[in-house]
C-alpha cells in the first residue's frame, strides 16, 4: 500500500459556499470508509464546524491537525489549510469562495506531489470565481496536467462498466471543430487505452468512438469531420494495436445494445459525452483524470449553489469518487507489480 498502511485520501473543500463539504461529511459518516483508507479533508476546523452547524449534521467527528505527521489513520482528519477566519456564505458565489477553494487545492496537490497522501479527490469549484494569477485554467483537469507537466490529460466519466472520455473538454462549442485533429484523437485513444489497462484492469480494451455531426455527417451533407479527421484517427489507432471502432452516431449509441460491447467510449466534446452519461449514471457517476502520474477523482456534479446549506445534496457521487480513487490506486500498484521484469539483466544475456 506504499509507505502508508491505509490509502491516504486527500479531499479538497471545493468552493466553501457550495455543497462540497456537505457531501464529503455525509459520505464519511459511513464508518466502512475507514476500513480501507484514511480521509484527510483540506479545509479548516472553523469552516467545517460552520457547515455542520448550518446543515445540522450531527454525529460526525473529526480530528483537527496542522500537518500530516499527526494524522489518525482511523479517523476523519481535517488538515487546516489556512488559519484565517473565513466568512462562509452558503449558496452565494463570492470571490472568497474561490480563494479558499484554491488554497485547499494547492495544499493538497503539494502533499500529493510529495507522496504525503496517496490519492486526490476534488470537491466542486466555481470555474470563474477561482480564477487568479495562480489559477488561470478552465478547471481542475487542466490545472493538474500543468502541475504535472503532462500534455495529454483525459477526462473519463465512470459508473460501473460505463466509461466515457472526452477529446475536447472545457471549451466553447464553436471551437470544437477547429480543435479536432486526427493527431489529437489518436493521442486521446492512446491515453484511454493505457488507462483502461493499468487503471481499470481491462486486458484488451474495446473503445467506441463517436462521430461529431448528426448522423455522422450523412456522407458530407452535414459535415466532413468524420471522413477527414475521425476515421483516419481510428484507422491509425488500429494500426497501432488499439481496438478502436466507429465512428458511431452519437444520438443513438447510448441507447443501443451495442454499447455493452465496449469498455470505453470516446466522445468528441463535453456535452456529447456528459449529457447521456449523467442521464444513465444518475448521481453515482464520478470523474477520473487519466494520463497523469497521480490518481485524481471527483464527483460528477458542480457546486450547486442553489441547494447549498439546505441539507439537500446527495453524497453518493462523492462516496463513489473516494471508492474509485482507492480502487485505481490499488490497480495501478498491481499493474506495476505484474508488469515488472523479474529477470536481472545478466540473466537475459545468457
Amino acid at each position: 500500500m506504499g509507505k502508508h498502511k491505509k490509502i491516504r485520501v486527500g479531499i479538497t473543500s471545493g468552493d466553501i459556499n457550495g455543497i462540497g463539504l456537505e457531501v464529503t461529511i455525509k459520505a464519511l459518516q459511513d464508518a466502512r470508509v475507514y476500513e480501507h483508507c484514511t480521509p484527510i479533508i483540506y479545509a479548516s476546523e472553523d469552516v467545517m464546524k460552520t457547515h455542520m452547524e448550518t446543515l445540522k449534521l450531527e454525529g460526525f467527528h473529526f480530528k483537527s491537525i496542522k500537518d500530516l505527521e499527526h494524522v489518525d489513520a482511523n479517523k476523519v482528519n481535517v488538515l487546516n489549510a489556512w488559519e484565517d477566519e473565513v466568512e462562509v456564505a452558503l449558496g452565494e458565489n463570492t470571490k472568497i469562495g474561490g480563494t479558499y477553494a484554491f488554497q485547499s487545492l494547492k495544499t493538497a496537490v503539494e502533499d500529493l506531489a510529495s507522496t504525503k497522501i496517496d490519492v486526490l479527490v476534488t470537491s466542486p469549484i466555481d470555474k470563474k470565481n477561482i480564477q487568479s494569477e495562480e489559477f488561470d485554467f478552465p478547471g481542475h483537469t487542466e490545472f493538474l496536467a500543468d502541475y504535472a507537466n503532462e500534455e495529454n490529460p483525459l477526462m473519463i466519466l465512470c459508473h460501473e462498466g460505463l466509461r466515457v472520455a472526452l477529446v475536447t473538454g472545457h471549451i466553447a462549442l464553436e471551437d470544437v471543430s477547429k480543435k479536432l485533429t486526427s493527431d489529437l484523437i489518436e493521442r486521446k485513444l492512446d491515453t484511454m487505452n493505457k488507462s483502461l489497462i493499468q487503471d481499470f484492469g481491462v486486458h484488451r480494451p474495446r473503445i467506441a468512438v463517436l462521430g461529431l455531426n448528426p448522423h455522422n455527417g450523412d456522407g458530407g451533407l452535414m459535415g466532413e469531420e468524420e471522413a477527414q479527421v475521425i476515421i483516419p484517427a481510428i484507422n491509425n489507432a488500429q494500426e497501432a494495436g488499439i481496438l478502436a471502432f466507429g465512428p458511431y452516431a452519437a444520438d443513438g449509441f447510448f441507447g443501443s445494445p451495442s454499447r455493452s460491447k465496449f469498455d470505453g467510449v470516446l466522445a468528441m466534446y463535453h456535452d456529447q459525452g456528459l449529457a447521456p452519461f449523467k442521464a444513465l449514471a444518475f448521481d453515482e457517476g464520478i470523474n477520473f483524470t487519466a494520463g497523469l502520474p497521480i490518481v485524481r477523482t471527483s464527483p460528477d456534479h458542480g457546486v450547486a449553489f442553489d441547494i447549498a446549506g439546505k441539507n439537500a445534496a446527495s453524497e453518493r457521487s462523492m462516496r463513489q469518487a473516494i471508492s474509485v480513487a482507492c480502487d485505481i490506486f490499488k490497480q495501478r500498484k498491481h499493474y506495476r507489480e505484474i508488469s515488472s521484469d523479474p529477470l536481472p539483466e545478466h540473466s537475459k544475456k545468457k
